[in-house]
């Protein structure tokens, strides 16, 4: 194997600049290496298929120059040993041949050579030939260079795309602790929840409040959209409606004695409407039911604010809807809320849940609804607390027929014990 380089003062904005010549004949190995240097080449040579292997192991080289027919390893034999390595770089292939059948041509294309030329080798036919060479390997290599550009976008993309995925498990906790995850018992009754985003993080959120006086405040809101805006937005209502700071919580107020009392639910609803439009810059509104219950008496006051209507599933496993509809909050300023009122008995329950329920459907076009809702809260009545959300999700489940869920589906539930 020999090496020689030709000397340039210009600057060389040729693609092809390095070649290796093979041939088992000595006389035209140095006869083509010759005019290679005189057309500025830097040429490699080597005098076997197996040796030109192990120059290709040592040298990168953009051009090969190889005899068709030689001794134990063949031309084509080589072209197709080089194409069967992995290499980042394309590498243009002339098979040197006085083979001219289509059938020959056919076999050396499809063992991966470029171009072909005859011996003896004509100069000005070579130049010609490593010239479309050159077009076509600065093709390559642009492509090589692009699809690696894009590679990296790639990389930095996925890179990207796992910390985002990260801080959205993250914050699918962090939204998951607004709520309690076992059921809360207070007196009078005891209140279950359920909070399942469809994807890492939803715009619902389902809560309740107790004042020492005798009052229970159990609510249910869905943001509108999905992600981290309604995710942000939920969690800015969890602390309009705290139930560890009543100085806080829009819906309590303080009385002239020094005790708290909760607001009637329609007047939360303006309040909130209010805070909405007047203090947050968002143009996110979502729909909301807010009940408030005498824990002694059953006594019910509720109010609906564009949100499903709550379904009171009473002991005997029969159901009835309740709430008048209403505006969701934060679409019209000053807009006002109309509440109703309901008296629940021993072993009655109050439910109210985001539209991911009854808008589910089960073969992409049947929903739910409210009948199927009522239907499911009827055979699941058996079960209590978090038995009873548990078998709510399974049966919804099963109605998907165990697809994604289309939608956040939330829900709340109120079993009123009390004599």
């Amino acid at each position: 194997m020999t090496s020689d380089v030709a000397s340039d003062a210009m600057v060389d904005t040729r693609v092809i600049r390095r070649v290796l010549v093979v041939d088992d004949s000595r006389a035209q190995l140095r006869l083509t290496a010759t005019v290679l240097k005189r057309l500025d080449f830097e040429v490699l040579t080597a005098e076997s298929g197996a040796a030109a292997l192990e120059v290709l192991d040592a040298h990168s080289v953009d051009l090969i120059l190889s005899d068709w027919m030689m001794p134990e390893m063949s031309g084509l034999d080589l072209c197709r040993a080089f194409r069967a390595r992995s290499s980042k770089r394309y590498v243009y292939f002339i098979l040197l041949t006085s083979k001219t059948g289509r059938g020959d041509v056919a076999e050396g294309l499809e063992a991966g050579a470029d171009d072909f030329l005859s011996k003896p080798v004509n100069p000005e036919e070579l130049r010609a030939r490593i010239a479309a060479g050159e077009r076509l390997v600065a093709i390559q290599r642009e492509l090589e260079n692009r699809n690696k550009a894009l590679g990296e976008t790639l990389d930095v993309l996925q890179s990207l795309y796992d910390a985002i995925a990260k801080d959205l498990v993250e914050a699918r906790r962090l939204q998951q602790s607004l709520v309690p995850s076992q059921s809360t018992v207070l007196p009078g009754g005891k209140v279950s929840y359920l909070l399942e985003p469809c994807g890492h993080i939803g715009g619902d959120l389902v809560g309740s409040f107790y004042i020492r006086e005798g009052t229970i405040c159990v609510y249910s809101i869905d943001v509108a959209g999905h992600g981290v805006a309604s995710a942000l937005m939920t969690a800015r209502l969890a602390s309009y409606l705290s139930n560890n700071s009543r100085e806080q919580n829009v819906a309590i107020r303080k009385t002239e004695d020094g005790s708290f009392e909760v607001l009637q639910p329609a007047e939360v609803c303006a309040q909130l409407n209010s805070l909405i439009l007047g203090d947050l810059e968002t143009e996110l509104y979502f729909t909301m039911a807010i009940a408030v219950i005498n824990p002694k008496t059953g006594d019910m006051t509720l109010a609906q604010a564009g949100h499903p209507h709550p379904m009171i599933l009473r002991h005997d496993g029969t159901t009835e809807t309740v709430g008048g509809g209403g505006f969701p909050i934060g679409l019209i300023d000053g807009a006002q809320y109309d509440q109703v009122s309901e008296r629940l008995h021993p072993g009655d329950r109050l439910i109210m849940y985001s539209d991911g329920f009854t808008e589910q459907t089960s073969d992409g076009e049947t929903m739910l609804d409210e009948d199927g809702l009522a239907t499911v809260l009827t055979d699941s009545a058996a079960e209590r607390g978090n038995a009873f959300i548990g078998a709510l999700t399974q049966a919804l489940s099963d109605f998907a027929k165990g697809k994604d869920f289309d939608d956040d589906i939330s829900a709340i539930v109120f079993d009123f014990d009390a004599p």
